[in-house]
């Protein structure tokens, strides 16, 4: 319970300076509404912003899902060759500069109408975290460990089951929770650019509208997915690595 005062004082803060603009600077509400007309929305039109919660929701975690298979396998092949790593990640780091707004339109045009361009969005937005942070984790092995096991003559798969893998850990959750926080990104472009469903849609629609309220309320339902993802990261590490000295500093709740 110690780890949810904070982010509850901050959100009770914020909404107090949110009334404050609203009620004393005297901001319309067609800039700004009020709390409690974005929780009135929420609640009045809750069936209908959670179907399209669940979309957006889908979409983020079959991104993601696909982040984190084919990062760790791209991680797995840089580590593995020189060769590979001098060919790949120019042209990983090259990816990252193409405004993936910009490309959404042209994945579309490739792939159609489906699902599968915007878990293909996604995952450009989201993967790249994945990669960096594995391919940090399987470097840091230090080399005395990694003499000691040559030694022992183990196995290529026991070297990265019993030595690789612990240290690669904990940057690869780190990396995750990145990840996961741009998957949510990830498929509201998508939605953005050809969707008649989803959380991104409803940004447009409600922004073509100029109805701010249900703007409002599509970006409170945008973060409670990003919060609820990153913990279920962040629980599924606590328990991967509770050796890990980052978790025996923490509660017994993973904070942020």
């Amino acid at each position: 319970m110690k780890n949810l005062i904070y982010p509850l004082a901050t959100a009770v803060i914020a909404i107090l300076l949110w009334y404050v603009a609203v009620l004393v600077f005297g901001v319309p509400s067609y800039l700004l509404p009020l709390p409690g007309a974005v929780f009135h929305e929420i609640v009045s039109e809750f069936p209908f912003l959670m179907w399209h919660t669940w979309i957006t929701t889908y979409e983020t975690i079959g991104g993601f899902a696909l982040s984190i298979v084919l990062g760790i396998g791209l991680a797995l092949a840089i580590v593995s060759s020189r060769a590979v790593d001098k060919a790949l990640m120019p042209w990983l780091i090259l990816s990252q500069t193409f405004p993936k707004v910009a490309l959404a339109p042209l994945i579309i045009v490739w792939f159609g109408l489906g699902i599968a361009p915007k878990l293909i969005v996604t995952f450009l937005v989201a993967f790249f975290p994945v990669v960096i942070s594995t391919v940090v984790g399987l470097r840091s092995v230090e080399g005395e460990m990694l003499e000691l096991a040559h030694s022992m003559r183990a196995t290529p798969m026991q070297l990265f089951w019993h030595f690789r893998l612990p240290f690669a850990l904990p940057n690869l959750f780190a990396g995750l929770k990145v990840s996961v926080a741009f998957a949510v990104v990830g498929a509201v472009i998508a939605e953005w650019v050809s969707s008649n469903e989803g959380l991104g849609y409803l940004l447009i629609r409600a922004n073509a509208n100029l109805d701010t309220t249900l703007l409002f309320a599509v970006l409170v339902m945008l973060m409670i997915i990003g919060v609820l993802l990153y913990y279920a990261v962040a629980l599924v590490e606590y328990f991967s690595i509770p050796w890990h000295q980052s978790m025996r500093l923490k509660d017994v709740q993973p904070t942020m």
